[in-house]
């Protein structure tokens, strides 16, 4: 964005590079994380534009997915923010989430695994714990329901196998895709969630479901185990 005179406000910027303006005309695909997170902001403070205060907040947090996952007290303790820009801030997010995953819902089949990972990473990456979750997948590999199971180490005393059939059986699945984060962020799989794996596999076999997949999500990466030839 052109630089613009201190204390000039947003309004007095030429239409094209008003962050509202801008979105209108060229898409949010257009807008800098600042002119995003300033559109949310709304205003700025004294002496400093919203777009201003947005940079700030950005060089502060070390990017946008961090301002995003702050704690609660750490975000609100910040000038200019609250337990409102909080809470609207936390919905934004949770919008996101329920439209990739109505996206995979309403979709046809499960044909790209691209799909899957994009609806995972957003759900499993940012959790500060371990989350054990299942896509629940029909005859056609279309989605049925996803659905967060357990929480804390990835074992076989964490993981329950009876607790996963009696859930696939009552919502009629015919696949499943397994998945898990590590809050580390190294999406490599561990002995452990290999043997976990093994051993649900075995299981469901005897229900004559297919497991399609058990996905690792880390910070950047999301592991296959499908693609690593490990079911």
């Amino acid at each position: 964005m052109t630089a613009h005179a201190p204390h000039q406000s947003i309004r007095e910027w030429p239409a094209g590079e008003r962050p509202r303006e801008k979105l209108a005309a060229r898409g949010a695909a257009a807008l800098s994380d600042a002119e995003l997170l300033a559109i949310f902001l709304r205003t700025g403070r004294a002496g400093c534009t919203a777009v201003d205060m947005a940079r700030e907040l950005l060089a502060e947090f070390g990017g946008l997915r961090a301002l995003l996952t702050a704690e609660q007290a750490t975000f609100c303790a910040r000038p200019g923010l609250g337990l409102a820009k909080y809470a609207q801030l936390q919905a934004a997010l949770e919008i996101g989430r329920r439209h990739l995953q109505e996206t995979l819902e309403r979709g046809g089949a499960l044909s790209r695994p691209a799909d899957a990972r994009d609806f995972l990473r957003a759900r499993l990456r940012d959790h500060p714990y371990e989350v054990f979750g299942c896509l629940y997948l029909d005859t056609r590999h279309r989605m049925i329901r996803f659905e967060e199971l357990f929480r804390g180490s990835i074992d076989g005393a964490s993981v329950h196998p009876r607790e996963i059939v009696r859930q696939t059986l009552a919502v009629n699945a015919a696949a499943v895709i397994f998945c898990h984060n590590h809050p580390s962020g190294v999406a490599e799989p561990s002995g452990a969630d290999r043997q976990i794996t093994r051993r649900l596999c075995e299981v469901m076999a005897m229900i004559e479901v297919r497991v399609l997949d058990h996905l690792v999500v880390g910070d950047g990466q999301c592991v296959s185990f499908a693609e690593r030839g490990w079911l």
